[in-house]
């Protein structure tokens, strides 16, 4: 039963973007698009509660693990990929001229979109590492023309640039895989020699020089397309260029999944490397996305720029979080993906009606939104006031916990250094909020109900599931699911 809803979750996405590829009218595709993400993402949050109500008990499969950690992660990929789903039909009437000619523009749209969301399903389902790094190949080429669909210029070099450094950066990780299989099996081995179990167990014996090679290459790799500093080059532009449903999904959901991957490397083959190896490459991965984030933060830039270097900031801190490896920072990390999924989807959601009513948005910083638009003003203070860690936002409860949890692995002086770039981060960001809702206004006045009522109840939504979630972070560190996480990730 389980291995049949692992499979169907992904081959709904799947089947959904081939049905609305042959679609023969608009509103048929997105009929389609619309019923078809919600059966994914019903099967979807299915195997999430499975996962997190018999946390204590991993469900395995001959090529496939259902953990209460990748439940967490599949969690985070249903909401966002849902609601950006249903939000796409409204971007795409407003799009105009796309990479496309408009007759297929938006059946490319919802194949791309579908076979992205399918490949980002199955990544925390796979229980092997060369499947993990195969299918988060194949997130590439699928986002890679949801980044450029404009057509624009700016939107072609966007994706071109993604494309790019992301695969070359996988290179890097697939050379790291091949150096780790040949050294865990030389001669003889097979697929399942990459499975998490097996190279957990194979660690402890593996010699110094091929376990560090691989080790680095694998986690320098994919953080290319987890868009750590100072391999982040693309994630800036690709943010800005792409849809704002797509920009939603690449920061809520592909950047946090890739970091799953990277967390499972560090667990299974950190045993292999001298003690604290492993932690000191992701904690100066981590360092280094805070402090290049923190610069750009106090600049006054456009919005969905301004979230994507919100994206590295948060990126850094999970990073963080994953090197100090004490339970208490391990519920840091959980809760921050959560919660900074629904604040930074909803900052891309209130950038569609924000760029469509004030063009200027997408160059340069916007203020006055108060007067401009309630709605989107709403929806933008909610989700900045969430990104910064103001409290109630679980983002404030998500990086205490981490600090914490620094603090209990005996790593005071990075504890300290990270909670100062996250100060200075905060009041950039909070700079930002004030200045974007009551500064000097630079754009007029607009009215439309329609997309003001769907703002209203997606800042309704996300702000009520962050508030609980809030709650949740605070009961969370005394769990035993905490524990259960940790052995999921191994």
């Amino acid at each position: 039963m389980i291995e049949a809803l692992v499979i169907a979750a992904p081959a709904c996405a799947l089947l959904t973007g081939a049905a609305t590829w042959l679609a023969r009218t608009a509103r048929q595709a997105d009929l389609l698009n619309s019923a078809g993400a919600g059966l994914t993402a019903l099967l979807t949050l299915v195997l999430a509660a499975i996962a997190v109500a018999d946390a204590a008990h991993p469900h395995r499969g001959s090529w496939w693990v259902l953990d209460a950690a990748g439940g967490v992660f599949l969690a985070v990929i249903a909401v966002v990929g849902l609601l950006s789903a249903l939000l796409a039909p409204s971007q795409l009437a407003t799009s105009g001229r796309g990479l496309v000619r408009a007759a297929r523009g938006r059946a490319m749209y919802y194949a791309a979109y579908h076979a992205f969301w399918a490949a980002l399903i199955a990544v925390p389902l796979v229980d092997n590492l060369g499947l993990a790094w195969l299918l988060v190949e194949a997130t590439t080429g699928a986002s890679a023309l949801l980044v450029a669909y404009s057509g624009t210029r700016g939107a072609l070099e966007a994706g071109w640039k993604y494309l790019v450094l992301t695969t070359f950066g996988l290179a890097i990780a697939m050379l790291g895989i091949i150096v780790l299989y040949v050294a865990i099996a030389p001669g003889d081995g097979a697929l399942g020699t990459l499975d998490w179990p097996s190279i957990a167990r194979a660690a402890p014996g593996l010699q110094g020089g091929p376990a560090v090679v691989a080790f680095v290459f694998i986690v320098a790799g994919l953080a290319t397309k987890v868009g750590w500093a100072p391999v982040h080059n693309w994630l800036p532009d690709a943010h800005s260029e792409a849809p704002p449903p797509v920009s939603a999904l690449l920061s809520a959901a592909l950047l946090p999944t890739v970091v799953l991957v990277c967390w499972r490397v560090v667990v299974a083959l950190g045993p292999a490397l001298q003690p604290g190896t492993a932690s000191a490459l992701v904690l100066a991965f981590g360092l280094a996305s805070l402090a290049v984030a923190v610069p750009f933060l106090w600049r006054s830039m456009a919005w969905k720029r301004l979230l994507a270097y919100s994206s590295l900031e948060h990126m850094g801190i999970l990073a963080v979080g994953i090197g100090f490896a004490t339970p208490l920072a391990t519920a840091g990390v959980v809760v921050h993906v959560a919660g900074h999924a629904l604040a930074k989807s909803l900052g891309f959601y209130a950038a569609g009606p924000l760029l469509r009513h004030a063009p200027r948005a997408h160059e340069r910083a916007v203020r006055g939104l108060a007067f401009a638009n309630p709605p989107t003003a709403g929806a933008v203070g909610v989700s900045l006031g969430a990104l910064a860690a103001m409290p109630p936002s679980p983002l404030f409860v998500s990086e205490l916990l981490i600090l914490l949890g620094g603090i209990a692995a005996g790593e005071v002086a990075v504890t300290v250094v990270a909670a100062t770039l996250l100060a200075l981060g905060f009041l950039g960001l909070a700079h930002a909020l004030v200045d974007g809702l009551v500064g000097e206004p630079r754009v007029k006045r607009w009215r439309s109900a329609r997309s003001g009522r769907r703002l209203r109840r997606l800042t309704l939504v996300c702000g009520t599931l962050m508030l609980a979630l809030t709650v949740a972070a605070c009961l969370l560190p005394g769990s035993s699911i905490v524990s259960h996480l940790m052995a999921g990730i191994a």
